[in-house]
């Protein structure tokens, strides 16, 4: 058999006849995007701080409950692979878009009941059995948030594969991306909007009935983000088709078969656990820094959760300015490089901010964090998507899916259980804190390592090979 015909060579896949994306198709892609930025701001910025600040609940607790969202991870490839082998309408990625969002809405919702129910059992008859049942329940329900999450999402990544090509690929992240961070921004003043009338003497029920309105709504509404936002894209751009040199065996394109495509290179195992290092370490902060500006600098509910405009106003311009102007001059694996380093010394500023107790100190850090976060992520990302088999890209973005999801799974977990480990070995809450914030410093001279091996070009090479042996396997058969 002849190795060019199955090689999915990117020369291959960019026919004239296929239009290109326009500027304006990438904004609207990144509406998507958007809605996630806002559904993470609802779970890990207000939840996460009414169960550690109002209800009292242990922060080792409270991000153990939360991540599970994150733990389940392992269906993104199954979730990959179906969309790569199971069309829904006639289309391979946007029905799961939609479906996955539906869901994933409907969880959130009932996630906050159970935050109720699990505040009101604690109150009243402190750690008994009913009270770890509703802890049970909470875990639960936040696993199936992240099953709905990752039905969604990790189609919607593939989808980015399919309709771009190599040349545009960095401004497409940079641009989807940027939009994830918009959302957080209107996420945060939508919020603390609707929250400003509630301070630290707010009664409970309070809270919760506005609380209760904003997880009702604002879900809503990013379900319909998430419609508008991929409408037609996938049946006009997608390369997908002409791409895959399986595209008219469907049925060959077992989740067996595609993982032995994902296997075929240790370039896969190398620049999974890059990726897990530098997810870990970006997203370690993320449990503790509305708890961090509550106790360290005294901020209330709604200021707590300002915190993250700053953050995420910082990485939407490092995302842009990343996609459109740094890649294209430096290229993608020396902007990672650059960006990692930049946040390791983002964190340690971020230590020196609590010493002063200065917000403005704080939020001017933040900005800076965010900053060095977007130029990470647009270079992490934009390499992610060239290392992926057009074949199997479902399965491949489920992959790296699947690793950023257990990063943030343990970045979650960790930061509450190093947070509660501090408080025990100093009693200070200053202390306690920036002994969390010295971790992410440690671990991205990691990623930074393994970084330094990625070779995108053996990959390439590699994965081709391997697509050329599962077809030859199935025609000999």
């Amino acid at each position: 058999m002849a190795f060019d015909k199955f090689s999915g060579d990117s020369s291959f896949a960019s026919p004239r006849s296929l239009p290109r994306l326009s500027l304006l198709t990438m904004f609207r892609l990144g509406l998507f995007q958007m809605g996630l930025g806002i559904m993470s701001l609802l779970t890990l910025g207000v939840l996460n701080r009414v169960m550690i600040k109002e209800l009292a609940i242990p922060a080792t607790i409270v991000a153990g409950t939360i991540a599970m969202n994150q733990f389940v991870s392992p269906v993104r490839v199954l979730f990959g692979q179906m969309s790569d082998a199971k069309p829904i309408g006639g289309y391979h990625r946007t029905g799961y878009v939609w479906i996955g969002a539906t869901l994933f809405a409907i969880a959130s919702f009932l996630a906050v009941q159970v935050v109720w129910q699990l505040g009101a059992s604690l109150q009243a008859v402190g750690w008994s059995g009913m009270t770890i049942a509703w802890v049970g329940l909470l875990a639960l329900v936040f696993a199936l948030y992240g099953v709905a999450i990752s039905f969604s999402s990790t189609p919607f990544a593939a989808l980015l594969v399919d309709i771009s090509d190599e040349d545009n690929r960095s401004k497409l992240v940079g641009v989807v991306w940027s939009m994830l961070m918009v959302g957080i921004i209107i996420g945060a003043i939508i919020t603390a909007r609707l929250l400003r009338t509630i301070d630290l003497d707010t009664p409970l029920d309070v809270v919760q009935a506005a609380i209760n309105r904003i997880f009702l709504v604002v879900p809503a509404i990013v379900v319909g983000l998430a419609v508008v936002a991929t409408v037609g894209v996938e049946r006009k751009y997608s390369r997908y088709g002409i791409r895959s040199a399986m595209v008219d065996r469907e049925d060959q394109i077992t989740l067996g078969r595609a993982l032995k495509v994902l296997t075929a290179s240790r370039q896969t195992g190398l620049f999974f656990v890059f990726l897990l290092m530098m997810t870990l370490s970006l997203f370690f902060q993320e449990p503790v820094l509305e708890p961090y500006g509550g106790e360290v600098f005294g901020m209330s509910i709604a200021q707590t959760t300002q915190l993250n405009a700053f953050w995420g106003l910082g990485t939407l311009f490092g995302l842009s300015l990343t996609g459109f102007f740094i890649v294209p001059r430096l290229g993608k694996q020396q902007t990672t490089r650059i960006g990692c380093g930049l946040v390791a010394a983002s964190f340690v500023l971020l230590i020196l901010a609590g010493f002063t107790a200065n917000p403005g100190m704080l939020k001017g850090t933040l900005l800076l964090f965010g900053l060095a976060s977007g130029i990470t992520t647009t270079g992490a990302l934009s390499l992610m998507l060239d290392l992926t088999a057009a074949e199997t890209a479902g399965t491949f973005i489920g992959a790296w899916g699947l690793s950023q999801a257990l990063a943030r799974a343990t970045a979650t977990v960790a930061g509450g259980a190093v947070l509660d480990i501090g408080r025990s070995l100093f009693g200070v809450p200053m202390l306690a804190y920036g002994l969390v914030f010295l971790m992410p410093v440690l671990g991205m001279g990691v990623a930074i390592v393994l970084l330094n091996r990625v070779d995108v070009k053996e990959f390439q090479t590699e994965a081709r090979s391997a697509v050329a042996r599962v077809l030859e396997t199935e025609l000999d058969s």
